[in-house]
């Protein structure tokens, strides 16, 4: 005969003090877990949405990013003509040849100097990239020293419209701000292409190359063209999956470290838990033997302390999980591989607070487990003297 749930709760309201530093060691632990996780998880996401699948991105053959990357501007030129790049209104490839460099600025919060991203972006750039609109302000005007700076950008390092960006000894003046679907390109300034051209000396090669396709099925086809050519050394992808394959390193540290961090609070949670337990049998030791006088058997009184454990821990499952949500408002920035910053939002996803609810679950078990044997295996007799 098993023992009511009832009984398991009753004993953890009367019990009240000892229940909640029991979930109060659970929900840290989860907390925990789910805001790494969040972490992880919105930089993966900041960086899956930036690009569209019907665009691929050209790039030296062997560069792992967009900085490292040269190809000349006599290549690009034919590249940019190959018939599966879709062609706009007027006849023009929809083809965005750009350009990457970096420039310092100190952070608003904690005046520490950053590399953010400077990218040289042709006209079209604006057509070819997905999601890319203006907030406030106006476009760049090609030949002069203008530029617009990503929404994430202007929000960590305080630039607003007029304000003067100093790249290359050259001072240039802030004329828009936009926004990309908070995808990677927010973390960005972007300029006119042949104007940054000069002062960054890439006059003759551009870094990356953006084509719009007429059919997103060509890109095996554009791809198999371009790189059989090997005068060019080029490679192709598709500009979604090659901006997720760059968020790969970053995110595997992220989720070690998710793991590593959960792992070392866990085991403290379950010693934690196994007190807690082991304090609640010495305090039930006449109970227990009351117990198994009426004819609850040993098993009966195993399987209602490691409930009682998991009860304990789900609570504080439940808890870290509500207290890790409001972080979906939280955005912080780590190092891409491109060496400049990128702002992102936390993201919790049901999966991690999933995960977060089943790990509570496990350190139930194994913090209750032992302090459960100890109360089945009291004898009747030893148990029932303590009255």
């Amino acid at each position: 005969m098993a023992l009511p749930i009832s009984y398991n709760i009753r004993n953890l309201l009367v019990r009240w003090r000892v229940s909640l530093l029991a979930i109060g060691g659970v929900a840290l632990v989860v907390g925990v877990f789910v805001v790494l996780t969040a972490m992880a998880s919105g930089f993966r996401i900041a960086l899956r949405s930036t690009g569209r699948t019907d665009n691929a991105i050209v790039v030296r053959k062997g560069s792992t990013s967009e900085i490292i990357s040269e190809i000349s501007r006599e290549n690009a030129a034919v590249i940019m003509l190959d018939p599966r790049v879709a062609r706009d209104s007027d006849g023009r490839p929809l083809a965005s040849p750009e350009i990457l460099t970096f420039l310092n600025l100190p952070r608003k919060l904690d005046r520490v100097l950053v590399n953010v991203a400077v990218r040289g972006v042709a006209p079209a750039a604006f057509k070819v990239r997905g999601g890319v609109r203006l907030v406030t302000g106006r476009l760049f005007r090609p030949g002069l020293l203008e530029v617009v700076v990503g929404r994430r950008t202007r929000d960590r390092f305080g630039l607003n419209i007029d304000m003067p960006l100093k790249i290359r000894k050259s001072n240039w003046n802030v004329v828009g701000i936009f926004e990309s679907e908070g995808s990677s390109f927010e973390s960005e300034v972007w300029a006119d292409l042949q104007t940054l051209a000069e002062p960054i000396r890439r006059t003759q090669d551009y870094q990356s190359i953006v084509l719009r396709l007429t059919d997103p099925g060509s890109l095996q086809e554009l791809t198999s063209a371009l790189e059989s050519n090997p005068g060019w050394q080029v490679e192709v992808k598709q500009e979604r999956r090659y901006y997720e394959d760059q968020s790969g390193s970053v995110t595997a540290s992220l989720m070690g470290l998710t793991l590593f961090v959960s792992i070392i609070m866990g085991v403290g949670a379950v010693f934690a838990a196994m007190n807690t337990m082991y304090a609640i049998v010495s305090a039930r030791t006449c109970e227990i033997g009351t117990l198994r006088a009426m004819g609850f058997s040993r098993s009966a009184v195993l399987i209602s302390f490691i409930t009682e454990s998991i009860l304990l821990s789900g609570v504080g499952g439940l808890l870290g999980c509500l207290l890790a949500l409001p972080i979906n408002t939280i955005t912080s920035a780590t190092n891409s591989v491109n060496f400049a910053e990128l702002a992102f939002a936390f993201h919790t996803t049901p999966l991690a607070l999933s995960i977060g609810l089943i790990f509570a679950m496990i350190m139930g078990v194994f913090g209750g487990l032992l302090p459960a044997l100890r109360a089945a295996r009291l004898p009747i007799t030893s148990a029932l003297r303590e009255i």
